[in-house]
């Protein structure tokens, strides 16, 4: 009862200090999952013909430009998305008018309901002018946790070296360090491997989308795609989130139901092709976690964090059962955290 007792209340503080911290942990645990997939994209440029020849130091100053490049890029495509999307409105309102007026006649209903009357127990029920002064904060702190993020990271890389040498003075002795860092080496090669094949898996998806979007004519198809990639790091609400965003822009900007069926179906297929038949063959064993602990670790990490949270709730999990299955005394917690026990 005792152990309880202590166990449940290191839990609640543990939980306090990470929905405090946020500020602080969100961007040190984005920089940490970051420089794991950029250092396993440094290594494997090793095997490409020119890029291979060159020194480790010069492959990861070469990520993290490229890194600091897309980051900066990301920025600036969400400021333009959404400045393009507010001047649109009104051609869109003018299209849901049409569809709402033509659906009504379809369904034969005598007093056919008007735009006008729509927006006024729908649109007009919401006061956006509210919503402004938040949307501008969000984003401008959006800006400072990007610009934290790529600081970070630059820091883990540029300190890594130096990392070995600390790790042998902290355990007391060459024996036990050198034990330590074959731990660390395992436990850093499985995490890397992870989460850079699913950055590639949401790459994939994202250039598909792309795709299939700039071929029906879909507006803001760019910005979708980013989303839509960043979204399939969260296991089965992601993907539905995904779907559903160009699924309603195209009902608006073209205003037939046909069109938005059409994005729907094509975008499903490119989901299922990449999570039922890629992911599969990509992940291996790296991704082996219970469905059950999945849906758990996405109900924790999104009430303390939002969508941050729920972004970084499975790579982090996947994470700590890799860490876990790695050190002999815990390896059985993970076993029972993964799917099929082969951890």
């Amino acid at each position: 009862m005792q152990n309880a007792t202590y166990g449940t209340a290191l839990t609640l503080m543990i939980g306090w200090l990470l929905w405090i911290g946020q500020p602080v942990l969100l961007p040190v645990l984005a920089a940490v999952i970051s420089v794991y997939i950029l250092l396993t994209a440094a290594e494997s440029m090793q095997r490409l013909p020119i890029l291979g020849h060159l020194a480790p130091w010069a492959r990861r100053a070469m990520i993290l430009i490229m890194f600091t490049f897309v980051v900066i890029l990301l920025f600036i495509l969400v400021i333009n998305s959404l400045a393009q999307v507010a001047a649109a409105l009104p051609r869109y309102e003018s299209n849901l008018e049409i569809l709402v007026t033509r659906s009504a006649s379809i369904l034969g209903i005598e007093d056919e309901p008007t735009w006008e009357n729509v927006r006024k127990v729908t649109l007009d029920q919401v006061d956006f002018r509210s919503w402004v002064a938040p949307a501008l904060l969000s984003l401008r702190g959006f800006g400072v946790t990007l610009f934290l993020v790529v600081l970070y990271a630059s820091f883990f890389i540029a300190e890594r070296g130096a990392m070995a040498s600390k790790v042998v003075m902290a355990m007391g002795g060459e024996e036990a360090g050198a034990r330590a860092i074959s731990l660390l080496s395992r436990i850093n090669e499985r995490i890397g491997q992870y989460l850079f094949v699913k950055t590639v898996l949401n790459v994939i998806l994202g250039a598909l989308s792309f795709a299939i979007m700039l071929i029906l004519g879909i507006e803001f198809a760019l910005f979708w795609a980013v989303l839509i990639a960043f979204l399939n790091y969260i296991p089965y609400i992601g993907s539905l989130i995904g779907v559903i965003f160009p699924v309603l822009l195209s009902l608006a900007q073209f205003g037939t139901l046909s069109m938005a069926g059409a994005v729907m179906v094509s975008l499903t297929a490119a989901q299922v092709f990449v999570g039922a038949y890629l992911e599969p063959r990509m992940m291996g064993r790296a991704f082996n976690l219970s469905p059950f602990v999945v849906l758990l670790a996405l109900a924790f990490w999104s009430t303390l964090w939002g969508l941050p949270g729920a972004l970084l709730a499975v790579p982090l999990t996947a994470s700590l059962v890799l860490v876990l299955a790695e050190i002999q005394t815990v390896r059985p917690i993970a076993i029972l955290l993964s799917a099929n026990g082969k951890v």
